[in-house]
């Protein structure tokens, strides 16, 4: 089969010709329909702390088809179209159960999107609906992200949202916040690329002002937020959302950050701030992100800008480190 591989950190990927999987007891091979490229996708190929290097094939949010079932797996059958949970699991332990694969002791995260075939459990295949698409099935992921760092920071009915980054997280953010009730909701980057996307998303305002970040998201916003979502990852944003949120708000990491970062705890503490970390999903999160579609929520399609074939994956991840008019790419092998 076909792949995009990993070169070595800070190479290229390169579409070559790798032996076709097969699945082991418990597990099955389902025929690649749609992966997302993943902004933490070019971080692994950038950076030694995810573990990837040379040889690794990645892509976390895929949808296809099951084509072949190792001895023992149960649950799904050839031909079923699914989803897959990107977080490997047992399955069978207490957390597993639960639908939180994230604390399973045997937890990893699954990639092999980038390729015609990847192996995967059942446990972590979820059926498409006849409403789904590939497409959609892809989507899921950064979906139920998303929702599970909204359910993470308490949102009320009636709260001021403030979104740092204009990603797909954080307009998926958006989508959930509207959904759940939030009276406002702003979007702040520092480039105005997503304006109109992020509100078909669910906001109700966008704000790029990197000279005043504070005082132009008070101004959209009618005060201070009630949360603020960090949904970029980089350092000073936590500096700068307890500037932003109100005394005894609430500030929801969910941006990937491995490099140190810094900041006054004596102004969290001032003000009562409750910091709060958001990782992964729970297994009802990702299901009920699914559900939102089947019932006919469209919002979540406008993440997708493009989809391109596998061999135009290479150049394509490459020109997406640089800030660009895209949101979601999709990958068709």
């Amino acid at each position: 089969m076909r792949a995009a591989v990993m070169q070595g950190l800070g190479r290229p990927l390169k579409v070559e010709t790798v032996p076709d999987p097969t699945p082991g007891a418990g597990e099955v091979v389902v025929r690649v329909g749609r992966c997302g490229i993943c902004g933490s996708d070019l971080h692994m190929t950038e950076d030694a702390a995810y573990g990837k290097g040379a040889g690794d094939i990645l892509g976390h949010e895929f949808a296809g088809e099951v084509v072949a079932l190792g001895r023992g797996a149960e649950g799904v059958a050839l031909g079923d179209l699914v989803s897959v949970i990107p977080l490997a699991s047992c399955g069978q332990c207490a957390s597993c159960r639960a639908g939180e694969p994230a604390w399973c002791d045997a937890f990893g995260l699954q990639g092999g999107g980038y390729a015609d075939y990847a192996v995967t459990r059942p446990n972590q295949c979820v059926i498409l609906p006849k409403s789904a698409s590939l497409a959609d099935g892809a989507i899921i992921e950064p979906l139920a992200v998303a929702l599970h760092g909204v359910n993470m920071s308490g949102l009320k009915t009636g709260d001021r949202i403030l979104i740092l980054g204009a990603g797909p997280i954080g307009l998926a953010v958006a989508f959930w916040a509207r959904r759940a009730g939030a009276s406002r909701i702003v979007l702040q980057d520092l480039a105005d690329h997503q304006r109109t996307r992020a509100l078909a998303m669910g906001a109700t305002g966008f704000v790029v002002d990197p000279a005043d970040p504070v005082g132009a998201a008070e101004r959209a916003l009618g005060g201070k937020a009630d949360i603020v979502f960090e949904c970029v990852g980089v350092p000073g944003l936590i500096a700068q959302a307890v500037q932003q949120v109100r005394n005894r708000g609430t500030i929801l990491l969910l941006g990937l950050c491995t490099r140190p970062d810094t900041f006054n705890s004596f102004a969290m503490l001032s003000k009562e701030v409750r910091l709060v970390t958001s990782a992964f999903f729970t297994r009802q999160e990702y299901e009920a992100a699914l559900d939102a579609l089947d019932a006919g929520a469209a919002e979540p399609r406008h993440l997708v800008t493009d989809t391109i074939s596998l061999a135009d994956t290479p150049d394509r991840f490459e020109a997406l480190r640089q800030r660009t008019h895209d949101c979601k790419v999709l990958i068709a092998p």
